[in-house]
């Protein structure tokens, strides 16, 4: 009879299958304490120590000071006026595509994709072509009133060009997500165009706006690539986060305006998920999908819109083309490759080419395996709650840290003596885990989301049949998650190809990316080079996008047959 009562083993009460998961699911909170949390905590120790012992003192005293102040009043006005400008013009894009019948929208929203494409330092190399000392506009841009492009005119209008496609997704998504009932509703009590969108449309857009917005203002406030080539002397955060650690080697105050450029970002992002939280499903079980009906004239004004910003988008991005061909701006323009081969062979830029290609590929393939196994623990497995509180958390932090922070707490904590990771420094696994963790939450959160789309029932037969779990991801949820994986990994790509915050302050001579080499070549001098470095990058993502398409169609064919209706 004892031996009935015994109380079960850990063994019987746990599977070896949920053992599994649970030690996935502690190397998955390690990963993101290593790659995330233990940096961060790093700055914050930099910041407050100093050489004299000033400490806490040190800090307040270098927050106080002048130059500093002003550079933080730099970022934030510029901030601000490139989300005034953007939002608006990025919410009339997205009505147009969403709300008219104008042809050609899938050909105005292919080009708007075209800065995602490319370093943000390709727009700024751009505008010097357009607008510089020797731009083929020039007259045209002084005649305008301003002194020259370098500055916040040139900041401004580059970063515009940066940002729009990021603003414009989100604004399309909020569009999109509209109930035709209200509509059909309002012309029934003859509501006048003007009020029906102040009281339909806008009340149903307006997180999506005020999540383009703090998007847009974060983008701007944390960007390095722009301020760096086309800001001339006026000083933002960002590059005086550059100009003191590898200008000056002073890392205790770089410290202290990383963690200045952390807090707006933070903010931000505290924001965005408060009023996300109030937000209201918008579409019910009965929703009927909106459909735009033909207004000739409506329509032929949205279409003279978006031709005018698909024309300077195409503009902007032809101008780097050109100048890249170009045999010697602006004496000999006669198109020839004496540019790429500077770049490429005498410059020997072709290795951080291929670096680059490596990063995104290694980039693509562990960062979509580390969200996807992250991911599907979270949901799908049990056990360990306080692992699974903690490692939530830290998946949404990336999001608010940026690129330059994040790097420089990579240089605090890996080049640490006494730290057991030393050897990972300058590395190219380091640039692949910096890349990772940088743009973890995009990928965790898209994932999360295609994961709690699948029923639980799948992982409650399972456990029923004791099939494990390993299994049933294998042979259900990954074949079902296939599309979205796709979507992540291509994700993970194109940004580890032109990122440059992240690594800016880890590559050694033997992993200098491409993003970085353009913003070298520009520094000495070699403009061509330069916007043939990013003409290459642009190329090289635009080659794999069209390669993750066409497997995405294969993959479509091949495992998501369920989804068509039965005949």
């Amino acid at each position: 009879m004892s031996a009935v009562l015994k109380p079960p083993t850990l063994r019987q009460r746990v599977p070896s299958s949920d053992r599994l998961g649970q030690i996935a699911l502690v190397g998955t909170a390690l990963l993101l304490l290593v790659g995330l949390v233990a940096p961060l905590l790093l700055i914050l120790s930099k910041a407050l120590e100093s050489p004299e012992g000033g400490g806490a003192g040190a800090f307040a005293a270098y927050l106080a000071s002048p130059a500093l102040l002003q550079s933080l009043w730099n970022s934030v006005w510029v901030s601000l006026l490139v989300t005034l400008i953007v939002v608006p013009l990025a919410f009339t894009f997205a009505y147009a595509l969403t709300r008219s019948c104008m042809p050609f929208k899938g050909l105005f929203r292919a080009i708007t994709l075209l800065p995602l494409l490319a370093p943000s330092l390709l727009s700024a190399i751009s505008l010097i072509y357009w607008f510089g000392n020797q731009g083929v506009a020039r007259d045209f841009w002084l005649a305008l009133g301003f002194e020259g492009i370098y500055g916040a005119p040139g900041i401004v209008l580059a970063e515009c060009f940066a940002t729009f496609p990021h603003t414009l997704m989100i604004l399309v998504t909020a569009l999109t997500l509209a109930d035709a009932r209200l509509y059909e509703a309002a012309d029934a009590l003859g509501t006048r165009t003007l009020r029906r969108f102040l009281t339909i449309t806008l009340p149903g857009a307006k997180y999506g706006l005020v999540s383009a917005a703090l998007v847009t203002f974060t983008l701007v406030m944390t960007d390095f690539g722009v301020p760096k080539v086309v800001g001339g002397n006026f000083n933002v955060l960002a590059t005086d986060v550059f100009k003191l650690v590898i200008g000056q080697q002073d890392f205790q105050r770089g410290a202290v305006v990383a963690l200045l450029l952390l807090v707006p970002a933070a903010l931000t992002f505290a924001i965005d998920h408060a009023v996300q939280r109030r937000q209201t499903a918008t579409l019910s079980a009965r929703a009927v999908a909106l459909q735009p009906k033909p207004a000739p004239r409506f329509d032929r004004a949205m279409t003279l819109f978006c031709m005018l910003i698909a024309a300077l988008m195409l503009a902007m991005f032809g101008m780097a083309v050109f100048a890249s061909f170009a045999t010697l701006w602006p004496y000999n323009l006669a198109p020839s490759l004496v540019h790429y081969v500077s770049g490429l062979v005498d410059a020997e830029l072709g290795v951080a080419m291929l670096n680059s290609i490596e990063l995104a590929a290694a980039t693509a393939v562990f960062g979509t395996a580390s969200v996807f196994v992250g991911a599907y623990l979270l949901e799908k497995t049990r056990g360990l709650e306080t692992t699974r509180s903690l490692i939530r958390l830290m998946a949404m932090l990336p999001m608010a840290v940026p690129g330059l922070v994040l790097g420089l707490g990579y240089i605090f904590f890996f080049n640490a003596p006494g730290n057991p990771l030393n050897f990972l420094y300058q590395s190219m696994a380091l640039l692949v885990l910096c890349t990772v963790v940088h743009f973890y939450t995009t990928g965790h959160l898209t994932m999360v989301t295609a994961l709690k789309a699948i029923d639980p029932e799948f992982e409650a037969v399972s456990a029923s049949l004791k099939v494990p779990f390993y299994k049933t991801s294998w042979r259900v949820t990954l074949p079902i998650c296939l599309p979205t994986l796709l979507d992540v990994s291509r994700y993970f790509f194109i940004n580890a190809m032109t990122t440059i915050s992240a690594v800016v302050f880890l590559y050694s001579p033997d992993t200098k990316v491409a993003a970085v080499a353009i913003l070298n070549l520009d520094e000495a001098g070699e403009s061509g080079a330069a916007a043939a470095m990013a003409v290459m990058i642009a190329g090289v993502s635009t080659i794999v996008t069209l390669l993750y398409l066409a497997v995405g169609k294969l993959v479509d064919r091949r495992t998501q047959a369920w989804r068509s209706p039965a005949r």
